[in-house]
């Protein structure tokens, strides 16, 4: 991914009263180097991010995204974010992204003195082309994440419901996925039960009825399926958060793989079994998720 845009922000306190925080924004070279050999991010993964799609200059569900870094700071033990100093860094970016889609990240790291001095920075990149997943869908293997269902609310500390930095173990889930000739991977509990993609979420549709894995399984809750779900509502559709057996992904009419960047990408194919493909359906979700949405 080429960066075309980067900024610092000097991080402001979470209730900072300023309208106006340019000041504390610098824009930097995105090709040069930036960090100091002791930040955390970099050194141990510690901090947290988002991926926000742009679309012809448009940042797509900016307060969800924003929502969703402050919770994800808080689980982190991470300075909260000044929103509106983060929203303006967004626009800031966007103004910067060309037509078409590109895709803007907002990072926040524990920086330098283990949280002392936090570290922020924003940049802005093309986003990779995602037509023939979303028109073709993607073929996916089911793998064990390696912990129950109840985990997560057992164990917090793992942080399974935050987007941190550390992603190795997920990046290690797609280049396993493609050696089993598989597009993606969507993950499953160690006791039988569905999940998300590395870095998706997963919506399954039964006789006109849309599901998606309960977030409190340590989900990381989905901007676009969240968007999606209000949209599939609007339609007149049914649409529910559940506790989804294995199982269920095989017996469902359709599936797709929700994201930011990729948005709808149907699946077409689940550990080597064909799944049906809405086409029709598809190419309407993704009509709405490239509208223009705040």
């Amino acid at each position: 991914m080429t960066w075309r845009f980067a900024l610092v922000l000097e991080p402001a306190a979470s209730d900072d009263p300023r309208l106006d925080f340019t000041e504390t924004f610098t824009v930097i070279d995105a090709s040069e180097p930036a960090l100091s050999v002791g930040e955390l991010s970099a050194q141990r993964g510690d901090g947290i991010f988002e991926s926000i799609g742009v679309v012809d200059g448009h940042p797509q569900e900016t307060t969800a995204h924003l929502e969703r870094l402050v919770q994800s700071a808080r689980i982190c033990d991470l300075t909260a974010p000044n929103v509106p100093q983060w929203r303006q860094a967004i626009v800031a970016a966007a103004a910067r992204c060309p037509a078409g889609e590109s895709v803007i990240k907002l990072i926040l790291s524990r920086g330098l003195d283990h949280g002392a001095y936090p570290t922020a920075w924003v940049t802005a990149a093309p986003a990779p082309d995602s037509t023939a997943a979303r028109e073709r869908g993607v073929r996916v293997v089911t793998l064990d994440r390696g912990y129950a269902i109840d985990t997560p609310a057992r164990a917090p500390w793992l942080l399974l419901g935050a987007k941190t930095l550390s992603y190795a173990v997920n990046m290690a889930a797609l280049r396993e996925a493609k050696r089993r000739g598989a597009d993606d991977a969507i993950f499953v509990s160690s006791d039988g039960f569905l999940l998300e993609g590395p870095t998706s979420s997963l919506i399954l549709r039964s006789g006109g009825r849309f599901v998606t894995p309960e977030p409190g399984a340590g989900i990381l809750h989905g901007t676009t399926q969240v968007s999606l779900f209000a949209e599939l509502a609007r339609r007149g559709f049914e649409t529910a958060y559940e506790t989804l057996p294995v199982t269920a992904l095989a017996k469902a009419d359709a599936a797709w793989l929700v994201s930011s960047l990729r948005l709808a990408a149907p699946v077409a194919e689940v550990d080597g079994a064909a799944l049906a493909i809405d086409a029709e359906l598809t190419a309407s979700v993704n009509e709405y998720l490239l509208s223009p949405r705040d």
